[in-house]
């Protein structure tokens, strides 16, 4: 069920993108300008304009859907409740740093040629 509502959230999201998209810019940011439609006071609902009110419900409903669903599948654990009372004893060998000699740069001897010398 959380996968189904999932794939149409996201249906939505790229719809309610692309009619975004999609509408005739007014040139003025926040609304200001475009001519008709602030002196008129309400602009004209076009069909894209209904549409992205649509998706945009949609979106908002798949949205809590998802959020209530997600609630019930993890009420009654925390994330304190799911750690263990003591971790685990890290070793040397388990931490991934090399020895203590190793951390020096190379000697001279270090960067012998494997191939021996031919006499």
């Amino acid at each position: 069920m959380e996968n189904v509502v999932l794939i149409v959230h996201l249906l939505l999201a790229f719809g309610l993108i692309a009619v975004v998209l999609l509408q005739r810019s007014e040139g003025g940011g926040l609304g200001m300008g475009g001519g008709g439609g602030a002196v008129s006071g309400r602009a004209a609902a076009t069909a894209l304009g209904k549409l992205t009110w649509v998706l945009g419900a949609g979106f908002i409903v798949t949205s809590i859907s998802l959020t209530v669903l997600v609630a019930q599948k993890s009420s009654g654990a925390s994330v304190l409740d799911r750690l263990s009372a003591t971790p685990p004893a890290v070793t040397d060998t388990e931490t991934g740093l090399p020895a203590g000699d190793s951390l020096l740069p190379p000697t001279a001897e270090d960067n012998a040629p494997l191939v021996p010398a031919a006499d």
